[in-house]
């Protein structure tokens, strides 16, 4: 195999202590937490008391200041287990990251400090029941009324919408302006008129606290504003500025569980005896799991030659887009394939394998469809499309 040059010994220091945690604070209870569809609170306290969050943002703003390979050990780390319900990455990675970047030294004195240590847990209100992929066709409207502005819409789909006490809205303050009139507001747990829908079963991500959010008259300070009154109706802006990133988590996530999933089947097929000998002694087994690994293999160096663009500063939209889309793409294959050489066994939940099947195919729906990815990658080659 490739050795891998992305990490030095700190990172993987970092990665055995997170690894420690993983195996006292999560590995244990994530069963349980599948059945009752969400984490325990707690686990975000332990984690931000470990400093376990938000390790990329700045020391004054409670993080470690540490760069992004860190973050991606903890997405491995979490994608190999296939611990789905732990919504570390989004906290991490997307809403500390958005307030750090482009919001007002008070917004980030006042909410930073508590991400980093799980005191808040933090969500982005992107999607909703008729705009998923096409954020520019947002309906939520924030309308300003003196020094507040007025919240009104809904939202579906919220990762962490459940535990959020402070969420990301995406709204529309000038609707006559398209993408031009979006803005991001900072909405806080408590205000009156927000409120929260039920939590959403879905197929896979059991654990994760998927939420429908609704906002109704919700009066919002001006100051909640992210960015403060020269960022108004530059929101649609900083969402595609920040998506690669969130794109290219999405295929290091998927490298990491259809590399597990290979492992798992390999230790499964050397032990499963079928007509007195091994699965694995069948040249269709021995050679499907050879055409499995080389793929992932494929997969990983690309991913990591994106991860090293990213850290960089580097990486564009279009290269992005195609590690989503591709990754997401073969993680479905590989984990499907590794179901059928399990056999039955494959399909039932308590097989690691199974719960792994299921939490795949949602990879190529959010952060952009893998359509949308696509359709971005046509443009990116001069190939615009019509309508």
């Amino acid at each position: 195999m490739i050795e891998r040059t992305l990490f030095n010994a700190d990172h993987e220091a970092f990665r055995d202590s997170f690894r420690r945690f993983v195996d006292k604070e999560i590995a244990p209870f994530h069963a349980d937490w599948e059945e009752q569809g969400y984490v325990d609170r707690e686990v975000w306290r332990k984690a931000g008391a470990n400093g376990f969050l938000c390790m990329t943002m700045p020391e004054a703003y409670g993080g470690a200041g540490v760069d992004k390979r860190y973050s991606v050990v903890q997405m491995e780390e979490l994608s190999a287990g296939f611990y789905s319900g732990i919504g570390f990455g989004l906290h991490t990675e997307i809403v500390a990251p958005y307030i750090q970047r482009y919001g007002t030294e008070d917004q980030k004195q006042r909410w930073l400090p508590k991400l980093a240590s799980g005191e808040m847990v933090g969500a982005i209100a992107m999607s909703e029941p008729a705009a998923g992929s096409d954020l520019q066709g947002v309906k939520t409207t924030a309308v300003r009324k003196g020094d507040r502005y007025l919240l009104n819409g809904s939202k579906t789909f919220i990762t962490n919408g459940w535990h959020a006490d402070l969420v990301i809205v995406v709204a529309k303050t000038d609707p006559e302006a398209g993408a031009k009139g979006t803005s991001l507001l900072l909405v806080e747990r408590g205000m009156a008129g927000f409120e929260r829908g039920k939590r959403l079963k879905k197929v896979g991500l059991k654990a994760q606290d998927t939420s429908e959010l609704f906002f109704q008259d919700v009066k919002v300070p001006a100051e909640n504003l992210l960015g403060g009154p020269a960022m108004e109706g530059r929101g649609f802006i900083c969402l595609m500025e920040q998506l690669p990133w969130e794109r290219l988590q999405i295929a290091i996530g998927a490298v990491a569980a259809m590399q597990a999933a290979i492992d798992l089947t390999i230790a499964y097929v050397k032990e499963r005896k079928v007509f007195g000998q091994p699965v694995g002694a069948y040249q269709n087994t021995r050679y499907r799991l050879a055409e499995l690994q080389s793929e992932a293999q494929v997969a990983r160096v690309f991913v990591d030659k994106c991860i090293e663009l990213e850290v960089a500063g580097k990486l564009d939209s279009a290269t992005a887009s195609m590690a989503k889309y591709w990754c997401s793409d073969l993680q479905n294959k590989v984990v499907d394939e590794c179901v059928q050489l399990h056999g039955g066994y494959g399909y039932m939940w308590e097989y690691p394998v199974a719960r792994a099947w299921a939490d795949a195919r949602v990879q190529r729906i959010y952060g952009g469809t893998n359509e949308i990815m696509k359709e971005l990658i046509s443009r990116s080659i001069g190939l615009g499309g019509g309508r």
